[in-house]
């Protein structure tokens, strides 16, 4: 019975074919142990968790606890969250009756008016539908959320049509109350209306629901989960001690440990194409800088280290570098396209908003300039590194003789070529990419290096119109 048309339509046949009903966090907890028995990948496309966060969410999983994910921005907390819903069955059984306000177990209702339909039918005359997976979360994100939107309200319209106070037909259920049998999700909790956060009391530790204290609970059967940046949670009267309390797990994420694995995450979520008819290759030294970026900003003095810097920092640069390169690409009808140090110039529009400055550490200082100061810093890091490792002297030995080279992101290939006629042994084995190879490939590497001495303080360097010089 794998079709959702192929189960069984009413109660009578529901109960004939053994259908067991299960709470949500039985559910999951089932499934995601028959999951790892069977070797799955249980979380995929999460990069960098393997031997930290991930093994916290098994044992939180195991356990059936709520959980709060504590992190930084860009900590993929929300890709957390939402990935737990795959340890749900495909869907399950319950009543389809339109005045039913949550998806009722029809095995074991909670509503008045659910347990009266059970009572009251016959078996065959209980209507049954199936609730999908992917329909059973639900997400909402604390600024601007009341009371009503999440938890309920008392519907004056029911009122006005007879429905008493104290009824649960007077209610309007917002999202938790909704979620009965699946999963909500609170991102930013610490921004939360303190009203909520005590209506978030009976629910997570009584799984009652109470409204306006009308004396209306009922067993709701939901998986809670939340979010939360450290140093607003651990703020004093953000979140009330209380709430803490009920949370069952606290899940602690991280930005990359390596920059190979940060790298593996900017390449996973731009998702670009690189062939077809327009490919791009993109050197890995490049793809570095831009990983570097990321991290020279969570180290800078200028940057707030309580907001952090997201993980979309480096994807949206990556995808402004790469395609930086395809507009040259395309205009000069230079193939493949291959990005350089000056494609970086335009991650300025990329970056904006991202970046939170330290007014403190900044003093005059614009966000432009503090993007450029954390370039020339992801420059000079990666580059000194390529020269501790492959010894560039030979490659700095030749813009020691007075060359004096003009980049710019718009400059064909051959001009580089024209002024580095002898490409150095040295460079095709200390570049992942064969710098003799093309043209666009050399001139990647050229002006790799150029910025690498500039940043060094070997070179001198001069701007013009959009060109820059580089010279002794």
């Amino acid at each position: 019975m794998d079709a959702l048309h192929d189960r069984p339509s009413n109660l009578h046949e529901l109960r004939e074919s053994g259908w067991q009903s299960r709470t949500v966090k039985e559910e999951i907890q089932h499934n995601f142990l028959r999951m790892m028995e069977s070797g799955e990948d249980l979380f995929p496309g999460i990069i960098g968790y393997e031997d930290t966060v991930i093994p916290e969410i098994n044992i939180s999983l195991i356990a059936g606890h709520d959980m709060l994910f504590l992190g930084e921005k860009g900590q993929a907390k929300s890709r957390l969250m939402r990935s737990l819903v795959r340890f749900l069955d495909d869907a399950v059984a319950y009543i389809d009756e339109p005045g039913l306000p949550v998806h009722e177990d029809p095995l074991k209702p909670i509503t008045r008016r659910g347990r009266e339909l059970v009572a009251d039918l016959p078996a065959d005359q209980i209507p049954i539908a199936w609730w999908r997976r992917e329909d059973r979360y639900a997400e909402r994100l604390a600024p601007g959320t009341k009371f009503a939107d999440v938890i309920g309200e008392i519907d004056p319209a029911k009122l006005a049509g007879g429905a008493s106070m104290s009824a649960e037909e007077a209610l309007h259920f917002g999202l938790i109350p909704r979620m009965h049998r699946g999963i909500f999700a609170m991102n930013e909790v610490p921004e939360l209306d303190e009203l909520i956060q005590v209506g978030l009391f009976n629910i997570l530790e009584e799984r009652d629901v109470q409204i306006r204290g009308y004396p209306i609970n009922f067993d709701i059967d939901v998986l809670v989960l939340f979010s939360a940046n450290p140093s607003t949670y651990s703020r004093s009267g953000k979140v009330i001690p209380q709430l803490k309390d009920r949370i069952g797990s606290t899940i602690h994420t991280h930005y990359p440990r390596e920059r190979s694995i940060g790298i593996s995450i900017m390449e996973q979520e731009a998702a670009l194409a690189t062939d077809g008819d327009y490919p791009v290759v993109v050197p890995y030294f490049m793809k570095e800088i831009v990983e570097q970026m990321s991290i020279a900003a969570r180290r800078s003095k200028y940057v707030d280290h309580d907001s952090g810097v997201s993980a979309r920092f480096s994807i949206a640069n990556f995808r402004t570098m790469v395609a930086s390169a395809r507009h040259r690409s395309v205009r000069l009808g230079e193939k493949p396209a291959v990005p350089r140090i000056s494609d970086l110039g335009h991650t300025y529009s990329s970056s904006l908003g991202k970046l939170e400055l330290d007014l403190m550490g900044t003093h005059q200082m614009s966000e432009r300039q503090v993007l450029e100061a954390i370039q020339a810093e992801a420059v000079r890091t990666v580059f000194e590194e390529y020269v501790d490792r492959h010894g560039l002297s030979e490659i700095a030995e030749i813009f020691g003789r007075g060359i004096k080279i003009e980049v710019g992101d718009m400059l064909p290939s051959s001009a580089y070529a024209e002024r580095l006629r002898r490409v150095p042994p040295a460079w095709d084995k200390a570049f992942e990419v064969n710098a003799s190879e093309s043209d666009a490939v050399r001139a990647s590497c050229v002006e790799f290096v150029l910025a690498g001495l500039y940043a060094s303080d070997q070179i001198s360097r001069a701007e013009h119109h959009g060109r820059i010089t580089y010279e002794m």
